[in-house]
Formats: structure tokens, C-alpha cells, sequence
């Protein structure tokens, strides 16, 4: 039985690869994809949620005016599945995200608004950092937590000290007592099997 699926193909002795035509593609060509979306989105015309992880067939292409660092950014085209409507949104590379066109907008996503006000007390620290009280305030705020914080370590390092006190004759006795429940040891046979056992 013949394979059905051939890894390599058969070249005759006189092949010459240099005779191959190479095919020219445009720089503007749309290609077609099968894909996911990668966020939830609402269609503009209609008003229909289309949600993360729905697969659509979409065209691609690459945004030639548009790129960051050297990473090419693509445009995604897709229609809407109630009613039709073309939406298309690219890649931001700058963010490690995407981002809507047109067509649709991106529902409310909870972690965008605590990145949001992440860098809104950032840039207040900064515009307080040019007023002297607020900003030796602020740094002695710092130190303060930062105390605080050192002092609740060491105590979970002294804590675990106490804890990690192991007696490994103790250790020894309770074992083989676990074992040998019927036998009593005299303390000069546990000192025997101790030595032996290590």
C-alpha cells in the first residue's frame, strides 16, 4: 500500500532548480485566514456582541505605511454574522495588542481600567515629586512601608526557624515506634540503630 502522505518527493538527476519561474506577489495582496477574534466586540451597525475566541474567516494584510521596531503591523477585515457589515481592526504591536477600526468597538475590559489608573497616581507622583514637602512626605511614606514590610519578613524567617527545629533522634524513636509497636527499645539499642541509620 502506498503512503498517503509523501514527506519527499522524487528530483530527477537532471533538475535544475534555477529554471523555476518564481512567482511575484503584490505588496498590497489580501490574504485569507481562518482565525479567532482576540477580543469581545460589539458591531456598530447592528448592535450584536461577538466574543472572544469566535472563529471568522478574515482577510489579511499588511499595513505597508505602518510598522513599530520593524514588526510589520496587519490589518484584519471580517463581517459581522447577523448582519453582515465589514469590520476590520490591526495588530498594536507597541501596546502587545489590537485594535478596532471600524465596524465595532471593544466592550469594557476591567484590567484596562486599573492600567488606566496605575499611570494616573504614577503621573501624580511625578507632579508632586516637584513640591519639596509633598515629596519628602512621600518618601518618608516609602521607608515607612518599606519597614514594615522588612519587619513582617524577618518575622516569617523567625517563625520558620522555630518551626524547622527537627531532633532527628526523636525523628528516629517516633518512627520505629510506628513499626515496632510491640517491642520497647532500651535507649542503648535506639542510640545503635540511630548511629546505623546514619
Amino acid at each position: 500500500m502506498s503512503e498517503r502522505k509523501v514527506l519527499n518527493k522524487y528530483y530527477p538527476p537532471d533538475f535544475d532548480p534555477s529554471k523555476l519561474t518564481k512567482i511575484k506577489r503584490q505588496k498590497d495582496k489580501q490574504d485569507n485566514v481562518r482565525m479567532m477574534l482576540p477580543m469581545s466586540v460589539c458591531c456598530t451597525s447592528c448592535g450584536n456582541f461577538l466574543y472572544i475566541g469566535t472563529k471568522f474567516n478574515m482577510r489579511k494584510e499588511t499595513c505597508n505605511d505602518e510598522e513599530y521596531l520593524g514588526i510589520k503591523v496587519y490589518r484584519f477585515y471580517f463581517k459581522c454574522s447577523r448582519c453582515y457589515s465589514e469590520i476590520s481592526m490591526k495588530t498594536d504591536p507597541k501596546n502587545h495588542d489590537y485594535v478596532c477600526e471600524m465596524g465595532a468597538s471593544r466592550n469594557y475590559e476591567p484590567w484596562r481600567d486599573i492600567q488606566h489608573a496605575e499611570n494616573v497616581l504614577r503621573t501624580k507622583r511625578k507632579l508632586e515629586d516637584t513640591d519639596t514637602m509633598k515629596h519628602l512626605e512621600n518618601k518618608t511614606y516609602d521607608s515607612k512601608r518599606e519597614m514594615e514590610i522588612m519587619d513582617a519578613l524577618d518575622e516569617m524567617k523567625q517563625l520558620n526557624k522555630r518551626k524547622a527545629k527537627v531532633n532527628h533522634e526523636e525523628l528516629l524513636v517516633k518512627t520505629l515506634s510506628k513499626f515496632m509497636p510491640d517491642t520497647e527499645l532500651d535507649a542503648s539499642e535506639e542510640e545503635d540503630l540511630a548511629r546505623k541509620l546514619d
